[in-house]
């Protein structure tokens, strides 16, 4: 293997809140077996509103349906990671996570829509995509996938945490890497602000700021058999539809600013429950939620963890430059999914290769 070697990959990424397509151009260098990136530009797609109705009803769809939306988002990424290359002529691949349409790893199922084919043929270049299905055909979670680049490009600090749709984190812990989903975050807020206050996101976590907590519904939510359970473990929108909405559902009578406050507690006293257990010191927050001023400020007020908020950049595009990197170690032929992570019967290489 040479000494030093160097990637220039486009990242692409759709988290499950569905706030649109993030896309990342990097350039990766190995140095003597360490990993370095420079971010070079990010931007974030809207969907467009049929889009992003399709995205989101995708798991009630006809078989035939569902595969033509399959194609048309592939399309869809080809079309913008076109666009975005602007004048770069020495990008060598694109890594897409594509977007979650169901994960439910007991029942060996995952499948992230965005047909990397069609994402080939429509930019051009080599596309490595299907990141999660190797791991679970091998017995894994099939996610988290970040936390191999957590520790390979951000191990300088403690832990790290995403909060998204679902709050996930990954720590060292005894020369390996622990990482887990959480507990649900924007996957619910946003739902709860979108059907009862008409607006897209709670900005800064104003609307929950005005709620008080209702004590038994944070009990009940609290108990949740999933906090109990030993990594690995992963959470998907199945869970939040079948096990967490249905309680919100039997406490309807609260004013929704009541219910909306104490999710928002649960959801950092969750967080913090696992950095204070893991004894994190230094924690690195990203994702959309960290602009959330009142999640952050309960996370902090519950942790004994020094909360790090990086760069706008690292923020935004985190996931999207990780899965980028992933990327890179899939083309060059190295581990990008760690059964220490996934519980996986072994390390493995993930992703489909399509070259155009």
């Amino acid at each position: 293997m040479k000494e030093e070697y160097t990637y220039k990959a486009v990242g692409v990424m759709s988290g499950t809140s569905l706030d649109g397509l993030d896309l990342v151009l990097c350039e990766f260098t190995c140095q003597q077996g360490a990993w370095h990136y420079a971010f070079l530009k990010g931007t974030t797609v809207l969907y467009p509103d049929k889009m992003k109705n399709e995205l989101a009803m995708a798991h009630q769809l006809n078989a035939y349906s569902f595969v033509e939306l399959h194609r048309n988002y592939g399309r869809f990424i080809g079309d913008e990671v076109a666009k975005f290359r602007g004048e770069h002529c020495d990008i060598d691949l694109v890594a897409s996570h594509g977007h979650t349409v169901f994960h439910e790893p007991d029942n060996n199922v995952t499948f992230q829509i965005g047909c990397g084919a069609q994402i080939a043929a429509a930019c051009g270049m080599p596309v490595v995509s299907d990141f999660r299905t190797l791991d679970i055909a091998l017995g894994g979670q099939g996610a988290p996938l970040v936390p191999i680049g957590d520790s390979m490009l951000f191990g300088k600090y403690d832990a790290c945490v995403n909060l998204g749709g679902f709050a996930n984190i990954s720590f060292g812990r005894n020369g390996e890497r622990i990482a887990f989903d959480i507990c649900a975050v924007n996957i619910v807020i946003n739902e709860i602000v979108q059907k009862e206050f008409g607006v897209l996101y709670d900005e800064s976590g104003q609307l929950g700021a005005g709620g008080k907590v209702d004590s038994s519904l944070l009990k009940e939510l609290n108990s949740l058999d999933f906090y109990g359970w030993p990594a690995p473990k992963s959470l998907a929108r199945e869970w939040v539809e079948t096990t967490f909405m249905p309680i919100l559902k039997s406490y309807d009578s609260l004013d929704k600013k009541d219910i909306l406050a104490t999710c928002y507690h649960h959801f950092a006293w969750q967080i913090a429950a696992v950095l204070n257990q893991q004894q994190v010191k230094s924690c690195l927050f990203t994702g959309g939620g960290t602009y959330n001023h009142y999640l952050m400020q309960l996370i902090g007020g519950y942790s004994k963890a020094g909360l790090i908020i990086p760069d706008k950049q690292v923020i935004d595009f985190k996931e999207a430059i990780i899965f980028a990197f992933l990327g890179v170690l899939r083309m060059s032929k190295q581990v990008n999914c760690l059964a220490s992570v996934t519980g996986a019967s072994k390390n493995n290489i993930g992703g489909s290769v399509f070259i155009h």
